[in-house]
């Protein structure tokens, strides 16, 4: 494929939000459109298309086209916030059924995981001051700020042990994750912030207590939307929020399920390997999670941009995409029946390997 051609790909992910404002501008029926789209169209046609391992591995980005790959993440920042003043607009304008109510918080609430936090997971790794703050904006759209510091400084470091809230233990339901995950990260966050003031020797009630004041932007936000929009507005965006949260906690849910790092001679956990994320190399939802799915590398280098990620042969592989398997994960038993027989196999065989070089 011509490369201009393949990193045009990449547009598709502007699907979703395109998918929730026609379902909110059309409502009725329409409002349940993102929904339907993302759970029900993608899982389906991931059913069918993918790409050879040949393919996959074929794959590279030169980098010559920075400027683009950076742009389209950059452009979710206005995107998510139009979108979002549409919905509280909508939502606040005239009484609405329940269920079609119900649909525009989710198609939200759907944008508000994609857009929300996994473009700000994106931006969040990045170096410039000024991708961080776009990082922020996002999470802060989703009331989510916190995850930027638990994330980048307690997940990468902790995944795939017991010391870390997003890494789902084997046998664990996704209804027994949920909270433990949303509590631990929130908890988390605080200790890392308390940890990093006491070794500057700062105060915890400082202005450079950052939990501090992610708290006082989230408040200052919450009583806009309630002082503009009304109780009605109010509640759908937290509605949203919520949804968005719990989507991106079934990402986490899927993404090291079961699988564990061995402790070293020292006493110590081994240092994180392909082998302790689970990969997807289904083509959409790759594409629409801006290759999220490629987890292993990700965490390998966790600076490495989202176009750059390389398949890692290593890495164990789900049997359909992100989308089709978080779907799955809100059923527990079919979860457990397809998921279970494989966590064995590959702590068994892919820790037999030797640790991956940097």
């Amino acid at each position: 494929m011509p490369t201009s051609l393949r990193d045009a790909r990449y547009l598709l992910a502007y699907s979703v939000p395109l998918a929730a404002l026609g379902g909110i501008w059309l409502g009725g029926i329409w409002s349940w459109l993102t929904p339907v789209y993302v759970f029900g169209l993608i899982p389906a046609l991931e059913g069918v298309f993918t790409t050879s391992p040949a393919a996959q591995a074929a794959e590279s980005v030169t980098g010559l086209r920075r400027g683009f790959f950076n742009g389209l993440l950059y452009l979710n920042v206005g995107t998510q916030y139009a979108l979002l003043l549409i919905f509280l607009h909508t939502l606040s304008q005239e009484p609405r059924a329940l269920w079609e109510q119900a649909g525009m918080v989710f198609s939200m609430g759907v944008c508000c995981g994609t857009l929300g936090i996994n473009v700000a997971h994106e931006l969040g790794h990045r170096a410039s001051r000024a991708e961080r703050t776009m990082a922020h904006l996002l999470l802060l759209s989703t009331f989510y700020l916190h995850f930027y510091i638990e994330h980048n400084r307690g997940h990468h470091r902790h995944v795939a042990t017991p010391l870390d809230p997003a890494t789902a233990r084997f046998n664990e339901p996704f209804f027994q994750f949920l909270p433990r995950a949303v509590s631990g990260e929130y908890q988390g966050a605080w200790r890392l912030e308390h940890g990093r003031l006491q070794q500057q020797q700062r105060s915890w009630w400082s202005a450079g207590n950052q939990m501090l004041r992610f708290q006082l932007y989230q408040a200052g936000l919450l009583v806009v939307v309630g002082a503009v929009f009304g109780w009605v507005g109010l509640l759908g965006w937290l509605g949203a929020c919520a949804v968005g949260i719990i989507l991106f906690q079934l990402v986490n849910y899927v993404e090291h399920y079961g699988l564990q790092r061995r402790h070293t001679a020292t006493g110590s956990y081994e240092r994180v390997q392909p082998w302790h994320s689970w990969n997807s190399e289904h083509p959409f939802g790759r594409i629409l999670l801006y290759e999220l799915t490629r987890h292993s590398d990700h965490h390998y280098q966790a600076s490495r941009p989202y176009h750059a990620l390389r398949r890692q042969p290593q890495s164990p592989q789900m049997p359909t995409g992100y989308p089709g398997m978080m779907l799955l994960a809100t059923v527990p038993p079919l979860w457990f029946r397809v998921m279970n027989k494989r966590v064995p196999t590959v702590m068994e065989e892919k820790s037999q390997l030797p640790p991956k070089a940097a």
